[in-house]
């Protein structure tokens, strides 16, 4: 029997920005259902972005940052003849802005000291010049992918 095929579900657009990629990261940031909190430091840390990058449009490093953190290769554990193996795959483009999302608001929370808007503004910055603790994380997923290369046969 053939398994329902799920739907997707869409996200609106954020308010001020306009883009489907924010009111995601409003999303992923996030906490306890919180949406309200959520928003202000997303918002926040755009106007601090926009201070700190001295830029007119802060989307435009968002979207450098999320290119510059998002992975082309990931690894998948397959079990294949009683022993598992970590298979290297191809990222579809929406997990690809997912994790780099997840990977962005993980690494602003990890760092201690001062607010999240501030956090998050610095990572974003440091993500859109290749730097940082998300592009840290991208290079280490692409290490595993490239060292688990022999066992590329095994996906499916």
């Amino acid at each position: 029997m053939r398994r329902k095929i799920k739907r997707k579900n869409f996200v609106l657009p954020d308010g001020v920005y306009e883009s489907e990629k924010v009111a995601k990261l409003i999303n992923y940031a996030m906490f306890s259902g919180k949406k309200n909190a959520s928003r202000k430091v997303v918002y926040d840390a755009f106007d601090a972005i926009k201070e700190k990058a001295k830029v007119a449009n802060p989307l435009e490093i968002f979207d450098t940052a999320l290119k510059n953190t998002g992975p082309l290769m990931e690894v998948k554990s397959r079990r294949v003849g009683g022993a598992n193996y970590q298979v290297p795959i191809e990222v579809k483009p929406d997990r690809r802005n997912a994790l780099s999302m997840k990977w962005l608001i993980e690494a602003a929370r990890s760092k201690k000291g001062s607010s999240m808007h501030l956090k998050l503004a610095d990572e974003i910055i440091a993500a859109s010049k290749n730097e940082g603790e998300a592009v840290r994380k991208r290079e280490n997923t692409h290490k595993m992918a490239e060292a688990n290369k022999a066992f590329a046969h095994f996906a499916w």
